[in-house]
């Protein structure tokens, strides 16, 4: 079957099998920051957006898709600029091996968009969907803070 959606602001078209994920899918288009961590939608290294909605791709249809738009990290920097989110996750050094940074980018992008007024404990609750194996939260919710907090001037 065919869907259609929008991805990264862009309209594509792509054949699709009823049992594929939204993860998959992506894969095929060519999408290479969505990581498969757990497969249970449990570690948050496959979040993209989904019609402002943070998702688990690997626990999603793709045939969900048909008709919304879908935002991954690719899709956040504009004419070769890094968003801010990713400025600020190198600034304060929050990644280490990277694998579950895209998820993270991701995450932190939600919190931006929906909790203007976040503060450091929603952050963390929101986060926490997100595993780290590298154990760089601190830094990463630091990263994070201060982009929510440059947003509000």
């Amino acid at each position: 079957m065919m869907v259609e959606f929008t991805l990264n602001g862009r309209k594509v078209a792509a054949e699709i099998a009823g049992k594929d994920r939204l993860l998959d899918l992506l894969w095929r288009l060519g999408v290479k920051s969505v990581k498969e961590g757990c497969s249970t939608g449990d570690c948050g290294s496959c979040n993209v957006i989904v019609d402002n909605r943070l998702v688990n791709s690997c626990m999603m249809l793709a045939v969900q898709v048909r008709g919304r738009k879908v935002l991954t990290t690719e899709g956040l920097s504009r004419d070769e600029e890094l968003h801010p989110i990713q400025e600020a996750l190198l600034e304060y050094t929050a990644s280490q091996c990277g694998y579950c940074i895209p998820g993270i980018v991701m995450t932190a992008k939600y919190i931006m968009d929906n909790y203007p007024e976040a503060s450091e404990e929603t952050i963390r609750r929101i986060l926490i969907s997100n595993i780290c194996r590298c154990g760089g939260y601190t830094r990463i919710v630091e990263a994070v803070k201060s982009v929510v907090q440059a947003s509000r001037l």
